[in-house]
Parts: structure tokens; sequence; C-alpha cells
């Protein structure tokens, strides 16, 4: 990753402290120090509330359009009403040569006047229907984002508890493995057999360090996709706090 003319390494290079100057250096000046797999995998809960779903940006834009849509409803059944206008006029009462200008001989003449649509040749029933329509659409818009989102739980999951079990099978194959390149060796040693038995023995462990290897990597990423599916995890101290967040400039200050 490029980012203000220096690359970003996972070692230590020339310059600062694990940055490596991407300009002027051949492939054999870039020193890349090898990183130990994470072999810890985020242990999930045994019982997840699903009001962690509330959090995902899908289901609260699928929430809101619901509720748009039935503020919507309302506005065309409104219009069946007639609209109603109130107006006020001031006056004086009693005999005007006395008290024309008297504060207690003041009135106010309240009107109203209604202005109704009385035919419309079906147009107002129409929109009422297709607003109608269109709230139960976003309803079962809403349905479908929340069934998608629990089931990308569901997925998630379940793949975790299976990798979960399989690399518990797959470490046994790789120590099962690591015993048997040991034994071979000293047979080696002993001259009770040829190195080509020693490099079988080998291959075999390479090939199960290799498959514990890919299902360790798929129980990280299922870990990340579990985490992606409830909405930013299981525990709120997971999230990001706010002035974090405004130090990566996704919130304003």
């Amino acid at each position: 990753m490029i980012r203000s003319g220096k690359f970003f390494g996972i070692g230590v290079g020339p310059g600062e402290a694990g940055l490596i100057p991407a300009a002027g250096k051949t492939p054999s000046e870039v020193a890349i120090v090898p990183a130990t797999l994470a072999e810890r995998v985020p242990i999930v809960p045994t019982n997840i509330p699903s009001t962690l779903l509330e959090r995902r940006p899908d289901i609260a834009e699928a929430e809101r359009q619901m509720q748009q849509e039935n503020a919507l409803t309302g506005v065309q059944v409104a219009a069946y009403y007639p609209t109603i206008d109130l107006s006020a006029v001031a006056g004086y009462a009693g005999n005007p040569g006395t008290a024309l200008f008297s504060a207690s001989n003041q009135v106010w003449t309240v009107m109203a006047s209604a202005s109704e649509t009385l035919l419309s040749g079906g147009q107002r029933s129409a929109a009422v229907a297709a607003a109608r329509a269109a709230y139960d659409q976003s309803i079962a818009n809403y349905r479908e984002v929340a069934l998608a989102a629990f089931q990308n739980v569901e997925d998630a999951l379940a793949t975790l508890r299976i990798l979960g079990q399989q690399i518990g099978v797959d470490q046994a194959a790789v120590q099962a493995a690591q015993d048997a390149v040991n034994i071979t060796l000293n047979e080696y040693q002993a001259g009770t057999v040829n190195y080509t038995t020693v490099i079988t023995a080998q291959v075999a462990l390479l090939n199960d360090q290799e498959t514990a290897l890919l299902v360790q990597q798929n129980r990280l990423l299922a870990s990340v996709a579990l985490v992606q599916a409830l909405g930013g995890g299981w525990d709120t101290h997971q999230l990001p706090s706010q002035h974090e967040l405004q130090k990566l400039h996704l919130i304003p200050d």
C-alpha cells in the first residue's frame, strides 16, 4: 500500500520503522519479515441477541423506508377530507356614539370556508391504493432484508462450528505426520531406511500443515463475516469509539 510516497511493509527497512521507501529500490532491497499467523480465533458467545442486527445499515435503511411509505399513505388518505380555512375579522358592538372605541365592546368574528374535490375520476382512490401498495412493498422488502441478515449470521456461525471441529482433526494429523518424520529421520540415521522415505514423510507433513493453515485462514475469514453480519461484533466494547471514528474521518468532528 502506498501512502505519502512510502511503502508500508511488515518488516523494518531503511528510513522509518516499518516504512520502506518505494522509489529507487529493487526487489532484492525490500525486506519483509515473516509474521506469525494469528492462531486465536474470537470466541463467539453461546447466545447472541437478535437486537444486534438493528445496527446493520441495510436493516436500518429498510426500516426507515417502511416508515416513510407509511407516512405517505396517511398523506394520501388525508387528501379525502376537505380543506378548511379559518379567518377572523375584528369589530365593535354597541352604541357607536357612546362607546365606539371601548375595549369591552370589541368583538371578533371567526369565519370558516371549506373546499373539497367532489369529482376526481377515481384519481384520489388510485393514489391511496398506490401508496398502500408501496407501503406493502416496503414491508416485504424489510422482511427480506431481515431474513437475509439472519441467514448471514446463521451461515457464519455454522461455518465457525464446522471449521472448529475440522481444525482439531487437522492439528492431530499434523502432529501424527511430525511424529512420522521424526521416526523416519531416526531410522535413516540408523541406516535402516533410505532418504527417500524421509522425503516422503516430510511431503506428507507439509501437505497436512498447508491444510491446517487453510482451515485456520477460513476460520478467521468466517469470524470477520460474522462480525460484518452482526453489524459490528457481538459486544459493544468491540465497536470503535466516537473519537476513533473521528480520527479515521468516518464521522464529522
